[in-house]
């Protein structure tokens, strides 16, 4: 909404920080994540005063821009984070990459240093910091263009679907705007358009490698579920007699075909890495294919690939994505690809019902064992598929461990919460509490590494003081499992890698939150029932083995593990 005549002769005389404030309301925002220093104080806590307004305080910059990351995933809405000036930001730097590079709609205000001080210790060039992170960077130093530059902010991050941190020297934020400054909202500037729809011609020659391939995968992204694509790539599969599967961000999106297979990638199972091995062709459908998802062109280097996608890059990470780019939304791609496909010759053994079984049975990765000491994780993982109900969230930290809970099945994308570009550990509790706040009320399970954990324990104890339902589940294997795995691979020495467990249980109490140690899986299900019947946070410390490799890690290490 525009300010009125008689609001706007109201608040004419407020200091700017006030009217800041009153953008972001009008904006729609209602939640903000916060570490407070010289140059936001006096913004947030004008924010904090807005009834509508949940304020959540981070112990670390970096994981109140993580937080708002999680928000935006689970919400849906733009993420909204607010640090200092200075080391305020270079603090957020690999958050503000990774929000990037998942093009996740953030926006970030944050101060600068007074811009009539002759000096400033915290002084820096804070746009060359942001935006070489991937970022984009609006320094409002003009009092006369402040309200447009926040505006442009709210209208670049989600037009763009980018992070973008608005600077606003702090002596300026105290000064009263020029008299008769209104506010209009970016969502009226958003341009209202409909579905792309494809050129019949690149959906000609679409269909006719249908006709000639006759061991097709749909693969699909999360632009599967925001186009609301779902059905539409199902009997797509249908039509072609096609099995499915999908990137790991949009993990549980076909569960609702028999024919659905897994992830791609780093995570896939091993029915999924066999298929893919086998494909002559395969659909992504909504999905840019990151490095991670192909194994650097390696997944399925044997198949023709059709991208359906509203922009195509051609080339992405270092390799190229696609033989045919068919530049169209996800949906209105996958409904004219199936009305187009004709006498598409499945072979006889793709969809069989050895395949259907293999994919509801079968193990991600074999069956556990009992290794000398510590449980196996595909154990814990198992336990936790059969234990955790189906209406919890589900948030998946980073690092070695992540491969076994990223592989829970039953769950789709929307209760699944998964942010892994740029391979950064040490997010996953910012973004579990991003995702209590977006979703309030609901049961939060963390999958985490203890490594990963430990870089921001901390925020256990803003899970306290902010009353969350989360339970954090750490497989803790007393280390770095991925270069443990790849120094004993090569020989060197693990002490940088291995440190021991540690008391993870007694560091969550120590922060506020009740903790416990797991060793065995009957403890596993009884932390899990007292934190279903308690409704408050715990932390189960599970004592995992370091001696089971992922799949991927066997792979590169040539070691069996497991």
């Amino acid at each position: 909404m525009t300010l009125s005549a008689s609001t706007k002769a109201e608040t004419q005389t407020l200091p700017a920080y006030r009217r800041i404030a009153e953008a972001f309301g009008a904006e729609g925002v209602e939640a903000c994540f916060a570490l407070l220093g010289d140059g936001n104080m006096n913004v947030c806590a004008a924010l904090a005063e807005r009834p509508e307004m949940r304020m959540i305080y981070a112990r670390h910059e970096q994981c109140a821009v993580a937080m708002a990351m999680g928000y935006a995933r689970a919400s849906g809405r733009l993420g909204v984070a607010s640090v200092t000036c200075g080391p305020g930001i270079t603090q957020i730097s690999t958050a503000l990459t990774v929000a990037a590079r998942a093009r996740i709609p953030l926006v970030v205000f944050a101060g600068e240093t007074p811009a009539e001080a002759p000096f400033h210790a915290q002084s820096i060039d804070q746009g060359a910091y942001v935006r070489a992170s991937g970022a984009r960077y609006i320094s409002a130093a003009s009092p006369a263009r402040l309200l447009s530059d926040l505006q442009d902010a709210f209208l670049t991050a989600m037009r763009d679907r980018c992070p973008v941190v608005i600077g606003v020297p702090y002596d300026l934020q105290k000064r009263p705007l020029p008299s008769g400054a209104s506010y209009s909202p970016s969502a009226g500037l958003l341009p209202e358009v409909g579905r792309m729809h494809p050129d019949p011609t690149f959906v000609g020659r679409a269909a006719e490698m249908v006709r000639n391939a006759d061991r097709i995968i749909v693969l699909g992204g999360r632009g599967v579920l925001s186009s609301e694509a779902i059905n539409a790539c199902i009997r797509l599969a249908d039509a072609c007699g096609a099995l499915m599967a999908t990137t790991l961000p949009a993990r549980g999106l076909f569960d609702a075909s028999p024919y659905s297979i897994g992830i791609v990638g780093g995570f896939s199972s091993r029915l999924a890495r066999e298929k893919f091995a086998e494909a002559d062709l395969v659909i992504l459908v909504g999905a840019s294919l990151a490095s991670h998802a192909s194994m650097g062109g390696r997944m399925f280097n044997q198949a023709k690939v059709i991208q359906i996608d509203t922009e195509p890059l051609g080339k992405n990470q270092g390799g190229r994505v696609a033989d045919l780019y068919v530049r169209a939304d996800a949906r209105a791609g996958a409904e004219v690809l199936e009305s187009s496909v004709v006498a598409a010759r499945p072979a006889a053994d793709w969809r069989s019902d050895d395949v259907v079984r293999r994919a509801v049975e079968e193990a991600p990765d074999g069956e556990p064992a009992t290794p000398a000491d510590g449980l196996d994780p595909r154990a814990v993982a198992a336990e936790l598929e059969r234990s955790i109900p189906l209406d919890w969230e589900l948030v998946s930290g980073a690092g070695h461990s992540s491969f076994f809970y990223s592989n829970l099945r039953g769950r789709g994308p929307g209760k699944f919460h998964a942010i892994r570009e740029f391979g950064v550990i040490g997010d996953g509790i910012s973004y579990a509490i991003g995702v209590a706040t977006a979703r309030a009320g609901a049961k939060i399970v963390l999958t985490e590494g203890d490594g990963s954990l430990m870089m921001h324990a901390q925020e256990l104890e803003t899970i306290r003081r902010h009353g969350l339902n989360i339970l954090i589940c750490v497989f803790n294997d007393g280390g770095y499992g991925s270069e443990l795995h790849k120094m004993r691979h090569e020989g060197l020495a693990e002490d940088g890698a291995f440190f021991g467990r540690g008391d993870m249980a007694a560091i969550a109490r120590g922060f506020g939150i009740e903790g416990e140690t797991v060793t065995s899986i009957s403890d596993l299900v009884a932390g899990i029932g007292r934190f279903q019947a308690s409704g408050k946070a715990l932390l189960l410390d599970i004592h995992i083995s370091d001696e089971i490799l992922s799949p991927n890690m066997r792979q590169l290490t040539g070691r069996p593990g497991g």
